[in-house]
């Protein structure tokens, strides 16, 4: 038995095999269960409007309507599920679609096991798994979405003090945690503290949507150096 709660997971995704491959990997797991799968993102959103899902896993290129849609659509609701990006490539544009639609980040279908199941307790506890590198990689390669250094809005930032101005410059930079401790000489307590003052103030949900926010701003430019 585990202490942990169940975490209770719906798979979307058009193809079967990749639904049972995932479903007979989470289902060992004492502490995740299946309960719902869906083939298009459509149906997603109506398997998630019924209730008792905590974390969706969401292919983005799926018929009736894609990932990116239905992750906009069940993160809209009140008290909505999670949800993982399922991408076939790390540097893909939709991928960076769904972490603009509320998506806590993305994962590769050729996850490793162990790391999948690392992935949904993360979310679920309400953390973002996307390694903020790889975050940082994929809006440079869209850097086209982005403003250019000559159009970028001056981020108004409100309320944040120069401390938490500076921990979101070093997420969206690709810092973790821990590094950003080591480099303002904080405890990696703090860190979070400061973290979790900047995603309230900002209105903004996790890391990933930190990192999106700091691009879109013009606060951090694409290609920029650290």
């Amino acid at each position: 038995m585990t202490g942990r709660p169940v975490i209770r997971v719906m798979l979307v995704d058009d193809q079967e095999l990749l639904r049972t491959g995932f479903r007979m990997v989470l289902q060992a797991q004492p502490d995740i269960e299946v309960v719902a799968e869906a083939a298009d993102g459509r149906a997603a959103v109506e398997a998630a409007r019924a209730g008792g899902v905590d974390v969706v896993l969401m292919d983005v290129r799926m018929p009736v309507m894609d990932g990116v849609e239905a992750t906009r659509l069940i993160r809209a609701a009140d008290e909505a599920p999670r949800v993982l990006i399922l991408t076939t490539f790390d540097l893909d544009e939709y991928a960076f679609a769904a972490l603009k639609a509320g998506a806590s980040g993305f994962l590769l279908k050729d996850v490793p096991p162990a790391d999948l199941v690392s992935a949904i307790r993360s979310v679920h506890s309400g953390d973002s798994v996307v390694a903020p590198s790889t975050t940082r990689r994929l809006l440079e390669r869209f850097a086209v979405h982005l403003p250019s250094p000559g159009e970028a809005r001056a981020p108004a930032l409100p309320g944040l003090t120069a401390r938490e101005r500076e921990v979101l410059v070093l997420v969206a930079r690709g810092l973790s945690n821990l590094e950003i401790a080591e480099r303002l000489e904080l405890a990696e307590a703090t860190v979070k503290t400061h973290l979790g003052r900047v995603l309230a103030k900002l209105g903004l949900r996790d890391r990933a949507q930190v990192v999106v926010y700091a691009y879109e701003s013009g606060l951090v430019v694409p290609h920029s150096a650290d």
